[in-house]
């Protein structure tokens, strides 16, 4: 996975910018909703990053390219990131490379949804 959860300093105080995690915490209220497991723990969310202009990018996949409401999550994913306070901006990105599989969920995701 290409998740980029580092963590940048802020140029004034060099205080720990925490948006990108919490950014995460909202994209784990994002669910497909014909799969009972957020965007994240499912392991559609490659990148999440903020940049120095509060904008916020976010690379993710979709479990098929014909995903019926591939529209609704790239916007809830939008909504998600824009919700933390600080985000000024945000941006995502649909991407199909690397394709999704199993393999990218959580432990918790493969077990909620009976994958060993």
């Amino acid at each position: 996975m290409l998740l980029h959860l580092t963590e940048f300093q802020y140029k004034e105080g060099e205080i720990m910018d925490t948006r990108i995690d919490l950014i995460i915490e909202k994209l784990k209220d994002v669910y497909d909703p014909e799969i009972p497991v957020n965007i994240y723990d499912l392991g559609l969310i490659y990148n999440v990053d903020v940049d120095e202009n509060d904008k916020a990018s976010i690379i993710m996949t979709l479990t098929a390219p014909g995903c019926p409401v591939a529209d609704i999550l790239v916007d809830d994913a939008k909504q998600a990131a824009l919700s933390v306070e600080g985000v000024k901006e945000a941006n995502v990105e649909l991407t199909f490379e690397p394709p999704w599989d199993k393999s990218m969920m959580s432990e918790e995701a493969r077990l909620e949804l009976g994958f060993f």
